[in-house]
């Protein structure tokens, strides 16, 4: 964000200069400790009671920010990035003044400059262990997800997903979490209404973050929006409705329309959803919802993703949203509901899905070729790290895919197999690289496959035997 001014690294004039060089110093920068505790007393003053008070019947005064001290404040944002100044913020009891203001200001950007500031605070460890373990400061925190200013929850996100992110305090969040129903629906208001996309991703990585720490809560939570079973059974002829899913479909499709490069955490999200039953269920039962998510989906992995035109590196940095974006619709394909709207129309999306499927594969085999003689290929040990980490991350994308294409292999009939061979979704070449990748794991469905083949293409199935000598094919 452009809007908060750096912090000049000295004193604006002569006396400041002065008291820096005398001691004043915080830590081992050159941040004066004088200011700082003047803007943290001024801040003290804007929430006082006698403050308060006296402005009781000035709306607008509560609510706007003087420019001079929402500029010192600002200064303050930007200087608790570093850890000196984190350290003495602590040190000086300054959570507890800004969870004073958090409580009683009605000023949206004083609110969340103090949220702000606690959250760059939290990114080290052994304060956003002090902030963690307060439990009064922790209701405020959860609080501010109630707000209605799109900054303040922006914030709030971030910090909370820092919490989140440290292993020692995780557990305490989510017991937060969990203890405050109104926060899910706060998240599903935000997800579903949000025109802010910034602000959807990040609480798109809370909810992710969320999910992948407590199974419990994510089933909570997906069965938040269910019907019960006991209700009456004229009320209950239609699907049940699982809010959780048409809200995370919401917050997708607007932060497509924005940039698809940033969709990897709500892809995530569907996928960890499609690890449970209910999660399943959820997706698939309720029909407008479940096509929408099948019809997004494969949208992106027919027309935006890992496309014919782009360079087969593209797979590097796309590896892992179409891990997560091909297990959903694997998930959904295999789904034993068998839901109309997909059982209809199966053989429509078969054709031009064995097409992306195929088409990631053998990008896959060029991102994964070594070059010879390479200066690049001999480097230090942390570049065969991350090597190996993209090696990971690409065997589970194969794993996916492999085992997707051979549910669409085993779906297809005498007529698909056609099309396919004359459209050329299935020529020799495409085959060939379906065959090198699903071969041994999934030799009896190859098999299958070369049976219908002959019966379209004896030439094109003898070739491919000829190819792949291990199939034991009946004729």
């Amino acid at each position: 964000m452009d809007r908060n001014p750096s912090p000049p690294l000295t004193g604006r004039d002569k006396e400041e200069k002065e008291e820096v060089a005398g001691g004043d110093c915080i830590g081992s920068t050159v941040y004066s400790k004088h200011w700082l505790f003047g803007v943290l007393s001024g801040l003290i003053q804007i929430v006082s009671p006698e403050n308060t008070k006296s402005n009781s019947d000035d709306e607008e005064q509560q609510t706007e920010l003087d420019e001079e001290m929402e500029n010192e404040i600002c200064r303050v944002w930007d200087m608790s990035m570093d850890e000196d100044v984190a350290l003495f913020l602590q040190e000086f009891n300054a959570p507890d003044i800004f969870m004073g203001v958090l409580a009683k200001s009605k000023c949206p950007r004083l609110r969340e400059i103090c949220v702000g500031i606690l959250g760059n605070m939290a990114c080290f460890q052994e304060i956003c262990v002090s902030i963690s373990s307060d439990k009064s400061l922790g209701q405020v925190l959860l609080h501010c997800l109630y707000d209605s200013d799109p900054p303040t929850l922006l914030e709030t996100s971030r910090l909370l997903l820092t919490c989140l992110s440290q292993a020692e305090v995780a557990s305490v969040w989510v017991e937060r979490i969990r203890e405050h129903p109104a926060i899910y629906d706060s998240i599903c208001f935000i997800m579903s209404s949000s025109t802010n996309v910034d602000l959807l991703v990040k609480v798109g990585e809370v909810v992710d973050k969320l999910f992948d720490l407590d199974e419990k809560l994510m089933l909570e939570w997906v069965r938040n929006g269910a019907q019960p079973l006991d209700q009456p059974q004229e009320e209950s002829e239609e699907q049940p409705v699982f809010r959780l899913v048409p809200c995370v479909l919401e917050a997708a499709k607007q932060v497509r329309s924005e940039n698809p490069e940033w969709l990897d955490v709500y892809m995530h999200i569907l996928q960890l959803l499609t690890t449970v039953d209910d999660g399943i269920q959820a997706i698939v039962h309720c029909p407008d919802t479940g096509k929408d998510i099948w019809n997004l989906l494969f949208d992106l992995v027919c027309h935006e993703f890992c496309q014919s035109d782009d360079p087969p590196i593209i797979l590097q940095e796309q590896k892992t949203v179409l891990a997560s974006v091909f297990s959903v619709l694997s998930a959904i394909y295999a789904s034993q509901t068998e839901q109309e709207y997909l059982k209809i129309e199966k053989g429509k999306y078969n054709l031009p899905l064995i097409d992306s499927l195929i088409r990631v594969l053998q990008n896959m085999e060029q991102c994964q070729k070594k070059p010879e003689n390479s200066a690049e290929s001999n480097t230090e040990e942390t570049k065969k790290t991350d090597l190996t980490q993209d090696d990971f991350h690409l065997k589970i994308l194969k794993d996916i895919l492999c085992e997707f294409l051979s549910n669409i292999f085993q779906a297809l009939t005498k007529e698909t197999v056609a099309q396919g061979v004359k459209e050329g979704q299935l020529s020799k070449q495409k085959c060939s690289s379906a065959f090198q990748n699903l071969l041994p794991f999934y030799s009896p469905v190859v098999e299958d496959f070369i049976k219908i083949l002959r019966e379209v293409d004896k030439a094109l199935a003898d070739d491919l035997e000829k190819s792949f000598p291990s199939l034991k094919v009946q004729t």
